[in-house]
């Protein structure tokens, strides 16, 4: 090989060199930018964006409530200050399904697979836009289920379960006429009426999980 061949394979040989240097140097670069604008990403997501998508996947979740409940559950619907969700029975058991009205101010924690809870991390194509559902209240969803003359279970932060119809639901209060679970709102049913603060609710289950 002559010297000028010689000469030009070893310029070929350093520019092929320094541009695989560079392209590894840019790659680098871009790496870190696209980790850090991942890392801030994160540190603006709220937790109201993650159950967006837990409910929108029906995620099967555990539920642990400020009472120290720790409902099975799979998610479902998300409303202003409430979750929704369908109980999770046992395969076999006789026992219906039901839905559950949450207050998000029940809940401690939610239990999840690995892989659904790095799939709530995942970026928002919507921006962030908000379904009409989203925007109901626990009062208007209670008023639905008042409308609808539904028997439900109140789970309360102290004290029995009630059982009974919702006769109306207020902004912070809701008024349940008293009867046997499983029985219907009749005269000869009821047996007392109570004020119910939803400040005092862990969770309202309706037997039969009908739909908001």
């Amino acid at each position: 090989m002559s010297a000028p061949t010689l000469g030009r394979v070893h310029w070929d040989s350093l520019f092929d060199d320094l541009e695989g240097q560079l392209a590894a140097e840019w790659e680098a670069e871009r790496a870190a930018r696209d980790a850090e604008s991942e890392r801030l990403r994160i540190a603006r997501l709220d937790l109201r964006a993650r159950l967006r998508h837990l409910c929108a996947a029906n995620i099967e979740a555990t539920l642990h409530l400020v009472d120290g409940a720790h409902l099975p559950v799979g998610l479902r619907s998300l409303g202003v200050d409430w979750l929704a969700a369908v109980s999770r029975v046992p395969q076999g058991a006789r026992v219906p399904s039901s839905m559950l009205l949450i207050p998000m101010t029940s809940v401690l924690g939610l239990t999840l697979d690995h892989g659904s809870m790095l799939g709530s991390l995942a970026d928002d194509t919507n921006g962030g836009a908000t379904t009409l559902r989203e925007r109901m209240t626990l009062g208007f969803a209670l008023r639905d289920l008042a409308r609808r003359r539904l028997p439900v279970q109140l789970r309360l932060l102290v004290g029995d379960d009630l059982h009974g119809t919702i006769d109306r639901a207020a902004a912070d209060h809701l008024d349940l006429a008293e009867h046997d679970s499983g029985a219907t709102r009749r005269a000869d049913a009821v047996r007392g009426f109570r004020i119910v603060p939803y400040a005092a609710l862990a969770a309202i289950r309706v037997q039969g999980a009908p739909t908001l």
